[in-house]
């Protein structure tokens, strides 16, 4: 099919240029795992006290690292389509059969993969620190963040195509996605907030999604809030490629 092959060229494309700066996928990777490590043994000393972490602090904070560096990796993709934008590649690809959809869809694909990469590192570096959990609860994890990240560099792309500029799309990121990332419980869950700030919470998918993989973690794959999560990530993803499909197709015609 066209859209497989065009979407595929455009893959190998922003591979290549992922594979020729890899100093950014290592960046990307950085914050995660210096929360791991500074900031993951205070949490052991609270968790041994607190029913809320069901007596394994990594199974709580792990999956909500997880999730961050699904949502804030895949949140600033769409800087590097400004640039693109900028110096003409955008306009260049507009002149060619390719499908539209596969502009975005090859992109969002890359940076599927490169979460992948990220998240498998990140677990392994979690479980020297001490994670615990069966393998295959572990690989449904990252793929389920995987997903969402597919989600996040959707909109990301289709915002970066509107916006069409870094000092627009800096402030309006960060303005959505911090309260969102703390309103979901990524660091510490939810039933340590007060009573109030619990039914806020309820209200944002992420927290869910949150709850999933922590269950997940916890072996419990079957379960109404793993598989609540799965639902509402493959919710999340479909609203996104067709919001930057349609976001592409506009732009681009």
């Amino acid at each position: 099919m066209t859209i497989i092959r065009d979407s595929w060229t455009v893959f190998t494309r922003a591979l290549r240029l992922s594979v020729r700066q890899p100093i950014w996928v290592v960046f990307g990777l950085l914050q995660p795992i210096l929360y791991l490590v500074l900031f993951g043994p205070l949490l052991k000393g609270i968790a041994a006290n607190n029913p809320s972490f069901g007596g394994d602090a990594w199974k709580v904070f792990v999956p909500g690292l997880l999730v961050q560096l699904g949502m804030f990796g895949a949140s600033f993709v769409g800087f590097g389509l400004v640039a693109e934008w900028r110096s003409g590649v955008i306009e260049r690809m507009r002149v060619t059969p390719a499908s539209r959809a596969s502009l975005l869809i090859g992109r969002v694909a890359r940076d599927v993969l490169v979460l992948l990469i990220q998240g498998s590192i990140l677990v392994l570096a979690a479980l020297a620190m001490g994670l615990r959990a069966p393998w295959w609860a572990l690989g449904v994890g990252i793929g389920t963040v995987a997903l969402l990240g597919a989600c996040f560099a959707s909109l990301s792309y289709a915002v970066a195509l509107k916006v069409k500029s870094e000092d627009a799309l800096a402030p309006l990121l960060n303005g959505i996605i911090l309260p969102v990332a703390l309103l979901s419980g990524i660091f510490l869950p939810m039933t340590l907030a007060p009573q109030w700030l619990q039914h806020v919470s309820d209200a944002n998918p992420l927290k869910h999604i949150i709850d999933g993989v922590r269950a997940m973690f916890r072996g419990d794959l079957t379960s109404s809030t793993s598989l609540w999560g799965i639902a509402l990530t493959l919710v999340l993803v479909v609203g996104g490629l067709l919001v930057g499909t349609r976001v592409f197709q506009r732009e681009s015609a």
